[in-house]
């Protein structure tokens, strides 16, 4: 699709784990993620509809290098699915790192979908496990609402941003992400994150772009 500028009361926003875990201080900080906060809080108004995604995993989860003898975080395993990367604690369900971090405006949110619930798989995308086959069910629910195109906006660019809109492309809907509204945990995947957008057809814009 080509980016026309003009926001429809079918477009949803969809703002990816603004938590305190993946903000500065937290268990798995992604470099400068506070900074989307501000842009945001600024462009959520301009959406007819706007959906939060929240991590929420339970302490046994099976992505915790806590949980595998022997190993260390960000050290790759092989599990039933294939390669899993393993992270720090974090994002445990009811704890403060799992909390939207504080000044992100969540008035007029829709819906908050939480995801990695399960604790024998992780959950990068908000539409299906990293299994491939487990759905979380907001396809779904964004058919029966009948939303057409997705924004995305949020943490991390790389990982959930970028798997969230794959997901969304190959269920049928239109997809935009709004660069300047995310940022990344490295810069090699950043620029493999552009590639892989750019080859399915995922424009990537910046948020005056919506003004």
């Amino acid at each position: 699709m080509t980016w026309n500028g003009e926001i429809y009361d079918r477009d949803m926003l969809m703002v990816v784990d603004v938590q305190n875990d993946f903000c500065a201080g937290g268990a798995l900080a992604v470099p400068n993620a506070d900074q989307v906060i501000p842009v945001v809080n600024r462009i959520a108004p301009l959406f007819p509809h706007v959906m939060l995604t929240q991590d929420w995993h339970p302490g046994s989860h099976m992505s915790f290098a806590s949980n595998h003898v022997g190993t260390r975080p960000f050290q790759t395993i092989e599990v039933a699915y294939g390669p899993q990367m393993l992270w720090p604690d974090h994002c445990i369900q009811g704890s403060q790192g799992a909390a939207f971090r504080k000044g992100l405006d969540v008035r007029g949110v829709e819906l908050i979908l939480r995801k990695g619930f399960r604790p024998e798989v992780d959950s990068y995308s908000a539409f299906v496990e990293n299994d491939h086959t487990t759905p979380t069910g907001l396809a779904g629910y964004l058919r029966e609402r009948g939303m057409r195109r997705i924004f995305l906006a949020g943490l991390a660019f790389d990982y959930c941003v970028r798997y969230s809109s794959e997901d969304a492309r190959m269920r049928g809907f239109d997809v935009v992400v709004i660069e300047d509204a995310c940022r990344s945990i490295a810069a090699q995947s950043r620029a493999e994150t552009i590639t892989s957008l750019s080859h399915q057809q995922i424009p990537l814009i910046v948020s005056d772009d919506l003004a």
